[in-house]
């Protein structure tokens, strides 16, 4: 149990030995001590004053003297300033604490809850390679992924990639057109480059037909219409859901080329699903669902054959959901795979990461779904995340102005070696060595420097800014860890055997710092968890080796004042390494032993 919850039982217990009135713990607000007062955590008082018919003072003179005295492995003392009780730990709490925790390699995760959710995350398209945009969906859908199972959640990660469609038959027209019979295998390029070129040529070549039927005197919305090449697009799309042989090889040869793309993609930066759907398996489902919900009049059928869901007394409008012709709409499957999906997993909630510009989109899925009681209803959940920009402004898939992810990444181990070089320190490394080191620090900054910042935000991505090794960045926390290990490795620190702190040790004020602080994580991811917002732990994380930093260049190690102090220095040192290293796990982040 955290030191919080602790104090927060503590006071609801006293609260009911002094007066006999019942408090929850959960009602008991707890904070630490402001620097500029006595003590270490704070009870506000306020909330239980016109209850018990006490002035906050009064209050607090009695609940702090009960509890000091109910609880005294626990507080040694306690003021009170305006209404806030401030308590002070006994140090000897704190000793302990470290003594049970520091070598606990699996710190900060939880027993298993039993509770089961579902991660839906990247959904890309197969026309085109994986971009930054991607990237961020990418670490927050498995970096959330991994806080929950740390939290204890049974987890299951899913993708959805959007494999048919017309932008799928741009791709496929402008390949015919051009390609000659090139291959990603010919043309030595990766699957998912190759057929996303072909998608930029098929807009480059409508552009220019656009241009041309503008030319004739036609208007550009009637030259959108009757551009040849949109035309052939849309025809091979009726050929694709017709069945036809030809059609359907090439569509199967081109989304393979980009499969193979996407794994190599998601191998390199650490992405993994445990299912993955595909809308051309999905497209049709739901539409049973239509049926019922006529049935059950939670849809209603127009004039013209078309079925619709009033939603205006939810605050929302109307929403089509089978078209007049009998097809369905994007929100028709989402609602019939968010059943597929609870048939098959069963899962008590199920996250969306997906970007804000379909927060309306989500908002929808989950009233229809409530409307027709299907059992995933409630558990729907969206993660909404703003979109990355670069300094030059927003990207453009159709005209090739992405950031591609895979050339992002090298880039970002290219300014890793340059950085890492200039410092000096790898001249000991071998080739290997430091092509795994680059790979890390690469990496971890583009990791962090995408997660560190609060998933609703916009933002926007410095690959230089992010590999600083002295700011809020991934590789300042990266040379933390790598410092320590060699703080313990000088010190010749192989397990816990002959490490003992005197009960009675003092605390000096920035190992008290540090010590507070690794208590914390384990409060710090089942928060990040359940607000699904990976920043919490890479805020959390900055801040410990920051004050790490601060605490090694107060206090020597190896030249503590006893036996005593150097223990607790080298126990404090452990414990920091271990909660960085998990911290950074859970954010998708290694941590190398050498740097």
């Amino acid at each position: 149990m955290s030191v919080v919850n602790r104090i927060k039982e503590a006071a609801a217990n006293s609260i009911h030995q002094l007066y006999g009135t019942s408090v929850k713990p959960e009602q008991v607000l707890v904070n630490q001590t402001k620097s500029e007062f006595e003590g270490d955590y704070t009870v506000v008082l306020f909330a239980f004053v016109k209850e018990l018919k006490k002035s906050p003072e009064q209050l607090g003179q009695e609940l702090g003297t009960e509890m000091v005295a109910r609880f005294p492995d626990l507080f040694t003392g306690y003021n009170i300033v305006k209404g806030f009780l401030n308590l002070s730990i006994n140090a000897a709490y704190w000793t302990q604490f470290l003594m049970n925790q520091y070598n606990d390699l699996q710190f900060g995760h939880s027993t298993t809850t039993g509770n089961k959710v579902m991660v839906e995350y990247s959904s890309p398209n197969t026309n085109k390679p994986l971009h930054l945009g991607h990237l961020r969906n990418n670490f927050l859908g498995r970096s959330i992924a991994e806080i929950l199972k740390a939290t204890g959640n049974d987890v299951v990660k899913t993708c959805i990639v959007n494999d048919r469609g017309i932008h799928i038959c741009k791709s496929m027209i402008a390949w015919k057109r051009y390609a000659n019979g090139a291959t990603p295998s010919s043309t030595q390029m990766k699957g998912d480059h190759f057929v996303g070129d072909y998608y930029v040529k098929f807009n480059d070549a409508y552009k220019a037909e656009i241009a041309d039927l503008k030319a004739t005197g036609l208007t550009e919305e009637q030259a959108e219409k009757d551009a040849p090449i949109m035309k052939e697009a849309q025809q091979m799309l009726l050929d694709w859901e017709a069945g036809d042989p030809a059609v359907m090889e090439l569509w199967k040869n081109m989304n393979g080329w980009v499969y193979e793309g996407f794994d190599a993609t998601y191998k390199r930066i650490g992405t993994d699903f445990d299912k993955i759907y595909y809308e051309s398996n999905t497209y049709l489902l739901g539409k049973d669902l239509v049926d019922k919900g006529l049935e059950e009049k939670v849809f209603y059928q127009k004039e013209d054959n078309s079925v619709w869901i009033d939603l205006t007394n939810d605050g929302l409008d109307e929403k089509l959901v089978r078209r007049k012709d009998g097809t369905s709409v994007y929100i028709t499957q989402d609602i019939g795979l968010a059943e597929q999906k609870q048939k098959e997993f069963n899962a008590n909630q199920s996250i969306y990461v997906v970007g804000d510009e379909q927060n309306y989109h989500f908002k929808v899925l989950k009233l229809i779904c409530q409307k027709l009681k299907l059992p995933s209803a409630d558990g729907i959940d969206h993660l909404s995340y703003g979109m990355v920009e670069l300094p030059t402004g927003k990207m453009k898939s159709r005209e090739g102005t992405v950031v591609d992810a895979d050339d992002l990444v090298d880039e970002m181990i290219n300014i890793a070696r340059e950085k890492t070089e200039e410092l000096g320190k790898v001249n000991d490394f071998t080739e290997e060595e430091r092509a795994e080191l680059y790979d890390t620090i690469g990496l971890g900054a583009l990791k962090f420097f995408l997660l560190r910042v609060d998933p609703k935000k916009k933002m926007v991505f410095n690959p230089a800014e992010s590999i600083d090794f002295h700011g809020f960045t991934g590789p300042f926390i990266q040379y933390t860890y790598a410092r320590i290990s060699s703080i313990l490795r000088k010190l010749n620190y192989q397990s816990s055997t002959g490490l003992a702190v005197d009960s009675n040790e003092t605390w000096l004020p920035l190992e008290k710092e540090l010590i507070v602080t690794l208590e914390q994580f384990p409060t710090v991811l089942k928060d990040a968890g359940i607000e699904q917002d990976p920043s919490k732990v890479a805020i959390y994380v900055f801040n410990l080796a920051k004050t790490f930093s601060s605490f090694y260049s107060e206090h020597s190690i190896a030249n503590a004042e006893n036996h005593s102090k150097q223990a607790l220095r080298i126990m404090l040192s452990v414990f920091t390494a271990t909660v960085i290293k998990n911290g950074m796990k859970v954010l998708g982040i290694k941590v190398p032993e050498r740097m």
